[in-house]
């Protein structure tokens, strides 16, 4: 065999093999499938190395839920004296928790709210479009997970108490359930030197009062979960982050940033943030009548109530950089911006119209706040006395 004809047959062979290995690799290429949304294990095992696993034994667990049943059964009356409403029947599934109870049960409310969201999404037929459209799917499922994995561990060491409705499926007629995260608790009397039994009465006021906004008012849960589920199904049928991102961009460059938009609505459809501004409402005002009958009815029955209320503007303020870092980067700084908007709201239209107004606000969703009312609340006054409503 000469040079030429050894050349000749070298090439062969190298395109046969290249052609071979090409179509194996299409092969390979066109059975990939995209990740599901979230790797909801590996976000268990971040939120739990985050948490620093604190548990409580089976007897610490029993003697604290005891005690906030107890605490719940004693509180409850001088709620309903000043709402106005009826000790609700449903207002005693209480549980004490430690941090990877909290992180397991809205663990579950997590998957279950972004459920419709891990629908396999169809992919490219072109074989390099569709690695690349696989590589950007597990990106952000690592994004994902790890955003979930920090929210959780870093809410799991302060979370004190939550009033957990079911969210999405679950138990819809179900009451809601209390939890109390005792070990988070503990922390907080023992270093903030807060009174203990004024301390754990203090904290019942204010997730009680939950109990009594949701089990009084039973369109409530009904109505949240309606605009929880069109948000998620709006993000299902609309999302197309780069052209998002690509907006984004072109957004800022001509600065028409409005000074109250998150950087989690940027990333949102017209119509998403639309939905996400009305449920922050809700859950501003939500939150906010809690606070505010908790402070109105906590000044009359808890003692060191002035105390309590000082430390916890203390806590407030000593935030590190880090801790305001992160809880700007997962947005739980709108958590904290709800409690402020939502009591405001409150308490202008507390000072306006006296406490029959709340029996005016809990009518039904079209008597709620629009966001832009929670800053207005003259307005809503207006509109809801004016006999008319949305």
């Amino acid at each position: 065999m000469n040079q030429r004809s050894a050349q000749a047959l070298g090439l062969v062979v190298g395109l046969s093999v290249g052609r071979w290995i090409g179509q194996q690799t299409r092969d390979r290429l066109m059975v990939l499938e995209p990740p599901r949304l979230v790797d909801w294990e590996r976000a268990r095992e971040i939120a739990l190395r985050l948490s620093g696993g604190v548990r409580l034994s089976p007897l610490e667990r029993e003697e604290a839920t005891d005690r906030y049943r107890r605490l719940v059964t004693e509180l409850a009356p001088a709620i309903a004296d000043f709402v106005g409403s009826p000790v609700p029947s449903g207002i005693h599934r209480v549980y004490a928790f430690d941090r990877i109870d909290w992180i397991d049960a809205n663990l579950e409310g997590f998957a279950e709210v972004l459920r419709p969201l891990e629908v396999v999404i169809q992919l490219p037929e072109q074989p390099l479009a569709r690695a690349a459209a696989v590589l950007w799917a597990h990106a952000g499922r690592s994004a994902a997970t790890m955003e979930v994995g920090m929210a959780l561990g870093f809410l799991s060491r302060r979370v004190l108490g939550q009033y957990d409705i079911a969210v999405l499926g679950g138990e819809p007629t179900a009451a809601g359930k209390l939890y109390f995260v005792e070990p988070n608790i503990r922390w907080l009397i023992r270093n903030w030197r807060l009174p203990e039994h004024d301390f754990y009465r203090w904290l019942v006021l204010h997730e009680v009062t939950h109990a009594f906004e949701f089990e009084s008012s039973p369109w409530l849960r009904d109505h949240v979960n309606g605009l929880l589920r069109q948000w998620v199904e709006a993000l299902r049928h609309e999302g197309k982050l780069f052209h998002r991102v690509i907006e984004i961009l072109r957004t800022a460059r001509r600065g028409d940033w409005t000074a109250d938009t998150t950087w989690m609505e940027l990333l949102m459809s017209t119509e998403q943030r639309r939905l996400f501004r009305q449920l922050q409402a809700i859950m501003a005002v939500i939150e906010g009548y809690s606070n505010y009958v908790m402070r109105e009815v906590g000044r009359e029955i808890v003692e060191s109530y002035p105390l309590i209320e000082r430390r916890f503007e203390e806590r407030e303020r000593a935030r590190t950089p880090a801790e305001r870092l992160l809880l700007r980067l997962t947005g739980l700084d709108m958590k904290l911006e709800q409690y402020r908007r939502g009591e405001g709201f409150c308490r202008a239209i507390a000072d306006r119209m006296g406490r029959e107004a709340f029996a005016v606000l809990w009518r039904g969703p079209e008597w709620l706040p629009t966001y832009e009312e929670l800053a207005e609340p003259d307005s809503w006054i207006s509109r809801v006395t004016s006999g008319s409503s949305e």
